[in-house]
């Protein structure tokens, strides 16, 4: 399920026309799907920010605001990463 960004537990960090991404992006979905999870897809080259810190290390994976994997997902452990407890959100 792609969920809007404030909603979603895991982030993936892409752009446009890169195989990695596109693959990250399938796991994702397929795990999510699973656990239930929302995810959304972040374009870096849509933030000269986003561009300057991760062009070299897309796709980058963020679970519940920390930073989780890069170039690829393993799908077991993003499961595991998953299956923990999300961190409450301070009042």
């Amino acid at each position: 399920m792609i969920a809007h960004a404030d909603d979603a537990r895991v982030v993936v960090y892409s752009r446009v026309g890169c195989h990695l991404c596109e693959v990250a992006e399938q796991l994702v979905a397929e795990v999510c799907v699973e656990t239930g999870d929302g995810w959304v897809r972040v374009d870096i080259d849509e933030d000269p920010d986003l561009t300057t810190r991760f062009t070299e290390q897309v796709p980058v994976t963020f679970v519940d605001g920390a930073q989780h994997d890069f170039w690829r997902v393993d799908p077991d452990r993003l499961r595991s990463a998953l299956g923990r407890r999300r961190p409450a959100s301070p009042e």
